[in-house]
């Protein structure tokens, strides 16, 4: 038979029982947080990468004349940006241009509105809502790339269906007033 020792002798003194320590079993909350987990790991949708889509043609081979594509003058603004936030914009053919250079700004009051009432003279120039303004955009090497990121939000911001990005000739680079 199992004894208990109390650690005292009966000469009156008090008997006090041992203070256990006592344990709480934490498997139970483990597994609650790991069900947590899982569950906000599975239900949550993570953030894709904010990219903007940019077909370039391919430069390793060069396009016959006879297969050029022709555009008409009237439908094609070119943009070109330059160093220090510098941007000027022209219809037409860089030679011949129709209207400019012109020196603009970025933003709303800028080139936006400036690309907005061109993209509808070029709609109704053309009569067909789906023709509607080309843009041609140049930077010289004295732009910066938020420079760049700027004209193209522009882009998307005012609808302009097409697009490209072109290097600029030395005639455009004397046109922005860059050595």
């Amino acid at each position: 038979m199992a004894e208990l020792n109390t650690g005292g002798d009966d000469k009156g003194k008090k008997v006090r029982s041992k203070k256990q320590n006592s344990g709480v079993d934490l498997t139970a909350m483990v597994d609650l947080a790991f069900l947590l987990i899982t569950f906000f790991m599975l239900t949550t949708s993570m953030n894709k990468p904010q990219s903007m889509n940019l077909a370039m043609p391919d430069k390793s081979e060069e396009v016959p004349q006879e297969e050029k594509i022709k555009v008409d003058e009237n439908r094609t603004l070119t943009v070109l940006i330059g160093g220090d936030n510098k941007m000027k914009w022209f219809m037409g053919m860089p030679t011949t241009p129709l209207e400019g250079p012109t020196e603009s700004t970025y933003g709303k009051e800028g080139i936006r509105k400036i690309l907005l009432n061109k993209n509808k003279e070029a709609k109704a120039y053309s009569q067909d809502v789906e023709k509607g303004l080309i843009v041609i955009i140049k930077a010289s090497e004295n732009a910066t790339y938020n420079n760049l990121i700027d004209i193209l939000d522009e882009m998307a911001i005012a609808n302009i269906g097409t697009y490209a990005i072109v290097d600029i000739t030395p005639e455009e680079v004397e046109m922005l007033g860059e050595n």
